[in-house]
């Protein structure tokens, strides 16, 4: 949830505390992964690029519908919370999002957001909640991931071992949960909610008024409780239903470079991305630590045989994830300022 001050677009100091915890978070994603690859052992990255002649020209389409589906199912949550905003819109303003996201600093991402909200007709406060809300349903899947993975470990009969750790990510999956419901519920409890988030963060920012952060819920709630009921629900199974499909994706990438079911089960790829996946949130979708800890749960599934084979399906689902969103946001972005322009015109 943003803060009730709001971000101040004169002021640089807001960019660049966060690109500094950017830099921060890429260095520590990068000690992690080195740390990580260190473990599974040294790459053969002549084999890796051997594994990756074994990709066809058919399997980048597929890939590309894959990777669209992914996108919209990602975007969903904007549908299910804003009145007037279509499935297109939402997958639109997403793409653009997480373009502008990479390129330029907060709040940028934001900006683009709402400007095409207005361009819609769409209330730029109930534009902004409804953002809010896809990402703290996006927040509640993402470290919900580890709790589908401890039910598959059940199912094989294996023991947990160090991932009991992961513990951790399903309880602040609960407190997300638990906070949104609060919030939603009445207002009294939207400001004691605020209240007491604002107490805790005037600790470590004195400048935080807890008396603006209860506002800032209370408002939040008006704008986000007409739709929450009958949207929530949906919204917690079309991301939930992204998780799937990037985990279709990243098995499809691994089978492509000769990672084979004999060798390394669709299950074993599951478990390694659940518990892998709410690493995502450091930069770029955890690129480099996500990706080291796959890797290091397929060695320890397939032996070490598999780990050139799984570096290039790694890479491919990268440069499909990670790209191939960031090149559809520059479409996105395009195909609305044409539709701008168009109505301008009119």
């Amino acid at each position: 949830m943003s803060t009730p001050e709001g971000p101040d677009v004169s002021d640089a100091r807001p960019g660049r505390r966060a690109w500094i915890t950017r830099i921060v978070l890429l260095v520590v994603a990068a000690l992690s992964t080195v740390t990580v690859v260190r473990l599974v052992g040294r790459v053969d990255w002549e084999a890796a690029r051997d594994a990756l002649t074994h990709l066809s020209w058919w399997h980048a389409i597929v890939l590309l519908v894959v990777v669209l589906a992914r996108q919209i199912l990602l975007a969903m949550p904007l549908r299910f919370f804003i009145r007037g905003v279509t499935f297109y819109r939402a997958t639109i303003n997403d793409l653009g999002a997480t373009l502008m996201s990479l390129i330029a600093p907060p709040p940028s991402d934001i900006a683009l957001r709402v400007a095409m909200f207005k361009s819609w007709g769409v209330s730029p406060a109930k534009g902004l909640a409804g953002t809010v809300m896809n990402s703290l349903t996006f927040y509640i899947a993402r470290f919900s991931g580890p709790l589908l993975g401890f039910i598959l470990l059940l199912a094989v009969g294996e023991a947990p071992s160090f991932r009991w750790l992961e513990l951790l990510s399903i309880a602040v999956a609960a407190v997300i949960l638990v906070t949104v419901l609060m919030v939603v519920r009445s207002d009294r409890l939207a400001r004691t909610v605020g209240t007491r988030s604002g107490r805790i963060v005037r600790r470590f920012r004195k400048s935080v008024d807890p008396d603006r952060w209860a506002d800032a819920c209370q408002s939040f709630r008006a704008d986000i409780a007409e739709r929450f009921h009958s949207g929530f629900p949906l919204a917690v199974l079309s991301q939930v239903g992204m998780m799937v499909v990037d985990l279709a994706a990243l098995t499809l990438c691994l089978r492509f470079v000769g990672v084979t079911a004999d060798e390394v089960s669709l299950v074993w790829i599951a478990i390694a991305y659940l518990f892998a996946f709410p690493f995502t949130v450091f930069p770029l979708w955890g690129i480099g630590i996500v990706d080291a800890l796959i890797l290091a749960a397929l060695v320890e599934a397939g032996g070490l045989e598999v780990e050139a084979a799984a570096v290039a399906g790694l890479i491919v689902w990268r440069v499909f994830t990670v790209g191939l969103p960031v090149l559809l946001g520059a479409v996105a972005v395009a195909v609305w300022r044409r539709e701008v322009a168009g109505q301008s015109q009119a």
